[in-house]
């Protein structure tokens, strides 16, 4: 009895440790997973002016085998992106001590003139395959601190 009880064991445990490798060599195990980090930002802009030239991050965490293309749509009327940035094939983690994240996507935008109000754009990324968006939040007020 405990001969076909070690039997069955030994057959259980050859067959998970084969499908466990078959599982780990699928194309689906070696896809990149990435992350747009642009964490929901906001620029303040005084209304009534406009803003010639600043910038919204697009950085990406994870580990990536395409190059990934950031931009920016939904601005307000009148302004521009003047493109985003190409991330070329890697890896970008948080440092394990102060958590911070490299920033390896820049958006360069021209805020034109608006009244009072707010606005929300949409950042975004995409490596061809797959697509991930962030809110960018566009703030006309009297005055920004």
């Amino acid at each position: 009895m405990k001969a076909r009880q070690r039997a069955a064991g030994l057959v259980l445990g050859l067959s998970s440790t084969l499908a466990l490798g078959l599982t780990g060599a699928s194309p689906a195990s070696a896809s990149a997973t990435w992350t747009l980090e642009a964490e929901g930002q906001r620029i303040c802009v005084e209304a009534g002016y406009g803003w010639p030239n600043t910038y919204a991050f697009a950085p990406v965490s994870g580990t990536w085998s395409a190059p990934i293309r950031t931009g920016v749509r939904g601005l307000p009327p009148g302004s521009t992106s003047q493109g985003g940035s190409t991330i070329a094939p890697g890896t970008n983690e948080r440092d394990p001590v102060d958590h911070g994240l490299v920033v390896n996507g820049w958006l360069q935008l021209s805020i034109a003139a608006a009244q009072a109000g707010e606005y929300t754009a949409e950042i975004w990324a995409t490596d061809g395959t797959e697509t991930q968006t962030d809110s960018l939040l566009i703030v006309f007020k009297d005055e920004c601190y």
